[in-house]
């Protein structure tokens, strides 16, 4: 069983989570875990002066991935830091490119799953994950969240990202906060959720 974590991370939160994301995944028997990032879009220039360049070296060496390795998973899970309610620039690109995928139905009966990043407790990550769903669904994917039956998604005790639609983290308007354990712990069960999904479905 083959899972793809695709991830788009412009400071290093979703990084983190697609790591925490993978580690879940890879704690089933017989599941092989790959990570990769979608192409950056913009120049180095516009990266320094956003100062996300010095961030971006720490997954440097991750592999870029091409659109049609998707082919080749039997699940993806697809993180990307929130913009506006919606997935960054970078994803959706990549996602554009897919339609020679979609023509031959490569992706269909795959399972897909999403995780995210806002900047703000209410800063649209159900939203942004709610809207990724129609690509899953034309492709023909089956949709995986994170379950009630993780129990840090009903904690009391923190500001904590994550709903029933995926995985997330609250990174705070400058971005200094990275993602707390119990939001890395929300992401390593749906990488583990989904993982359980494929081996069911293989049976």
């Amino acid at each position: 069983m083959k899972i793809l974590v695709l991830f788009y991370s412009t400071y290093g939160h979703i990084y983190q989570m697609a790591k925490a994301v993978a580690e879940g995944a890879s704690s089933i028997d017989n599941v092989s875990v790959d990570i990769k990032r979608v192409p950056e879009t913009l120049s180095p220039e516009i990266l320094s002066m956003m100062g996300a360049l010095e961030a971006q070296k720490a997954f440097a060496e991750v592999p870029i991935a091409q659109v049609q390795d998707l082919a080749e998973y039997d699940a993806i899970i697809f993180g990307f830091a929130t913009r506006f309610g919606g997935m960054a620039a970078q994803m959706k690109a990549f996602l554009d490119a897919s339609g020679q995928l979609w023509a031959k139905g490569a992706l269909i009966g795959k399972i897909g799953s999403v995780f995210t990043s806002t900047g703000t407790q209410h800063g649209g990550q159900e939203a942004a994950i709610l809207s990724f769903y129609p690509f899953l669904l034309h492709h023909g994917m089956l949709i995986a969240g994170l379950p009630y039956s993780f129990a840090g998604q009903t904690t009391m005790a923190e500001i904590s990202g994550g709903s029933p639609y995926g995985a997330a983290t609250i990174v705070a308007g400058d971005g200094s906060r990275m993602p707390s354990e119990n939001e890395l712990d929300g992401a390593r069960f749906q990488g583990r959720f989904v993982a359980e999904q494929i081996a069911k479905l293989q049976k």
